[in-house]
């Protein structure tokens, strides 16, 4: 009798690649009515985008100050699917890395 299909998994062996850069920037805008949180590198490559609302994007904005608005041209790309009034209305985090 074969034991094909049964058991776990061998774990795949540990590969030492460079580690993805931390998360520099969040962003908490409105896209369609619905609040999002959006993480970009440094860069200002986006990363993530959860909901606005977890407790999450509370814990990681504690302490920290925001920029009203996104206006600028170092958003224009990574921003380029929200309306003027969505930039302007956006809270921009830098987090702590």
């Amino acid at each position: 009798m074969s034991s094909y299909g049964f058991g776990q998994e061998r774990p795949s062996p540990h590969v030492d690649a460079p580690h993805r850069p931390p998360a520099r920037y969040l962003v908490i805008i409105d896209a369609g009515g619905v609040t999002v949180a959006k993480m970009f590198l440094e860069s200002r490559e986006l990363v993530s985008e959860i909901d606005a609302g977890t407790e999450e994007v509370t814990q990681m904005t504690r302490g920290l100050s925001a920029q009203a608005g996104a206006p600028g041209p170092e958003w224009d790309r990574a921003l380029a699917g929200h309306s003027a009034a969505e930039r302007q209305a956006a809270r921009v985090y830098t987090l702590d890395i």
